[in-house]
């Protein structure tokens, strides 16, 4: 146990964030609705109010997550449990992901053929050709054009590969004590982040208004915006906690022998770049 830790497990007292939390996603939920009903003014009005309560909560919650351990109340055991937790919500992210890839290839490896191989589909689906990319039997004549591999896809993934490169170079700096080295490869992490959304959305405007792929382009259409779009906000949800984190190591936070706040979010991050890779492969390379 290093210097300044508790001798005994901490076990937190009562918080009201999590009542903050639940009224957020209660108004996001409920302008949503309005919102899809018609209603273009309270309908953004509760979405707002309930982003609002939201970034409310994860600011009062992770400034108090951050007062604890830098106040020494964290043991090597509340330390273990960090890391089994934020192992398991990996590890249910890549099943999340899993589920999208699975539906990906029972499409172009089964469901695909199989319609294609009915010795009725020319009668019903004069139109429809059984291979991939398609937008499926019942939009045969639909037309787009498929994304490509050697384009901003390429791009992107030079780009996360490098970031993953420079958050291992900041975690480097904080095991030797290297303080410029830990902020400085933050934010080159941070900005390589912000590159790849903005790359993401030029590439989904281009998609929508001169390639015609939308999300009701069918099979192909709907499996590439869910996988890149959830992708997309995966990337999103980390640039935001290495943001946090800059901030943490910015005000002093993080000792070499003590740092799995930082290291949770590069474990995070690392996996958000192994999702993309699969994705870069299996939706645009050999599509």
């Amino acid at each position: 146990m290093t210097s300044g830790q508790a001798t005994h497990y901490y076990y937190p007292g009562p918080s009201h964030w999590q009542l903050w939390g639940a009224l957020a996603l209660l108004l996001m939920a409920m302008g949503t609705v309005v919102w899809m009903w018609g209603n273009w003014t309270i309908g953004p009005i509760l979405i707002a109010i309930g982003v609002g309560f939201l970034v409310l909560m994860l600011v009062g919650w992770f400034h108090r997550v951050a007062h604890e351990s830098e106040s020494g109340r964290y043991n090597e055991q509340v330390d273990v449990s960090y890391r089994w937790s934020m192992s398991w919500f990996i590890f249910s992210e890549v099943m999340f992901f899993g589920a999208f890839f699975g539906a990906l290839f029972f499409m172009r490896v089964i469901s695909v053929p199989d319609l294609g191989s009915l010795a009725h589909s020319k009668m019903l689906w004069p139109n429809f050709t059984a291979a991939w990319p398609t937008a499926g039997p019942g939009l045969a004549g639909l037309q787009f054009t498929p994304m490509e591999a050697w384009g901003i896809a390429a791009i992107n993934t030079l780009i996360l590969l490098t970031s993953g490169a420079t958050v291992t170079w900041a975690h480097w700096g904080l095991k030797k004590d290297r303080r410029w080295q830990l902020i400085l490869g933050l934010i080159l992490t941070i900005g390589l982040g912000i590159v790849f959304l903005c790359l993401q959305g030029y590439e989904y405007y281009h998609a929508y208004f001169h390639q015609g792929l939308t999300l009701g382009a069918g099979a192909y259409g709907a499996t590439f915006f869910l996988l890149t779009g959830f992708h997309g906000f995966h990337v999103t949800v980390g640039t935001i906690m290495l943001i946090v984190i800059l901030g943490r190591c910015l005000a002093g936070h993080f000792k070499p022998e003590h740092h799995f706040g930082f290291e949770g979010v590069s474990w995070y991050w690392h996996f958000v770049d192994v999702v993309w890779l699969l994705l870069f492969i299996f939706v645009y390379w050999l599509a």
